[in-house]
């Protein structure tokens, strides 16, 4: 009989597996280094497409809150346009998100063990903080951003990316000049993503290059130099913050895991990490915890290479196209011409379907 598999990590990635492999009779664990929900930096928003594979997992949408995004706002060098998203998207925080989808692998099985940091990936086996040492035959790492020990991404090079987040509380002004709108301002060198969330407060993400936070100092200046250059971001960020600046760094976007060790499933930005200004890191994280979970079902840990290398591939247009537009919104003066002509082509939305994660 085969053990069940061992998932590391309680985001969306880890509970899309850890629902699957329920459903199908198994009783996986997952371990989550943190013993309460927090709230993530990355994620916000669900486009419709990730809406749908939320309530396929058995989360019902309207759980998620009603924050609505119905258009997309670009703002570039003094320019703005706006278009409609080709379906109905939600503002959402990971802490509701997570908090939802982990309950869910509970409630249809899945044992889940929090607290309970993991140090190292080591001949199979995962070495905690405790010093315990978890013997498994399949592990689905699933630990996003964080890399452990044994299993990193390799470290990316140059002047490389760095996510900040910081969030607004509630009020009129911000519900004015949001609104339903998921929001793009470009700035030399990144961008900002601004999106209300499910209770009211404004989510702002920020993907930029390091060398910008090096010449700022720090992340409270480099806020301040932004709202500078870009004065509608400026607008946004200038209401009472709810909550300190949060930092990831070294982001390797564009990166994806093309092949892997026997029995080692790497989900979410353990197998793909796409540039945040497609909003599709939701998506991705749930397409890859539900496909390498049908993967272990039909073929166990042997699975494992031939579904990273396919899952490299789904993930391969996604990435690229996201990887394309990031690369020519780092240059708002190049990109402002280009608003307008896009937004009548309709190339807006073309580019939003684009870079969704196609079904399996």
């Amino acid at each position: 009989m085969r053990r069940a598999p061992l998932i590391l990590g309680g985001g969306p990635a880890g509970a899309a597996a850890a629902i699957t492999l329920a459903r199908a009779g198994v009783r996986p664990l997952v371990i989550e280094r943190t013993r309460e929900t927090g709230d993530a930096l990355c994620g916000g928003f669900l486009s419709w497409r990730t809406l749908a594979a939320v309530e396929r997992l058995g989360v019902d949408p309207e759980a998620l809150g009603a924050a609505v995004v119905r258009h997309v706002r670009l703002f570039a060098a003094g320019r703005v346009v706006e278009a409609p998203l080709p379906a109905p998207a939600r503002g959402v925080s990971r802490h509701r998100l997570d908090s939802l989808l982990l309950a869910r692998a509970a409630e249809d099985g899945a044992a889940v063990e929090r607290g309970l940091a993991a140090r190292a990936v080591e001949d199979g086996c995962v070495r905690t903080a405790d010093g315990a040492v978890l013997a498994c035959d399949a592990l689905f790492l699933a630990s996003g951003k964080h890399d452990v020990r044994g299993a990193a991404r390799p470290a990316p090079e140059g002047d490389p990316a760095l996510g900040l987040r910081t969030r607004r509380a509630d009020s009129l002004a911000l519900a004015r000049l949001v609104g339903d709108a998921v929001e793009l301002h470009l700035f030399r060198g990144g961008y900002a993503g601004v999106v209300r969330q499910e209770d009211g407060s404004t989510n702002i993400c920020l993907a930029l290059r390091r060398s910008r936070l090096t010449a700022a100092g720090t992340p409270a200046r480099l806020l301040d130099t932004l709202a500078m250059e870009a004065p509608a971001l400026g607008e946004r960020l200038g209401g009472a913050a709810d909550g300190a600046i949060e930092a990831v760094a070294n982001v390797p976007y564009g990166w994806r895991a093309r092949s892997s060790a026997a029995g080692l499933f790497r989900l979410g930005d353990q197998a793909a990490v796409i540039p945040s200004l497609a909003g599709e890191g939701m998506g991705i994280a749930l397409a890859s915890g539900k496909s390498a979970a049908a993967a272990w079902r039909d073929g166990g840990a042997n699975a494992a290479e031939s579904w990273q290398a396919r899952f490299a591939r789904r993930a391969g247009r996604p990435v690229a196209v996201a990887g394309a537009v990031r690369a020519v919104a780092e240059h708002p003066l190049l990109a402002a011409p280009l608003l307008a002509p896009l937004a009548r082509a309709g190339m807006l939305e073309m580019l939003a379907r684009w870079t969704r994660i196609g079904e399996e």
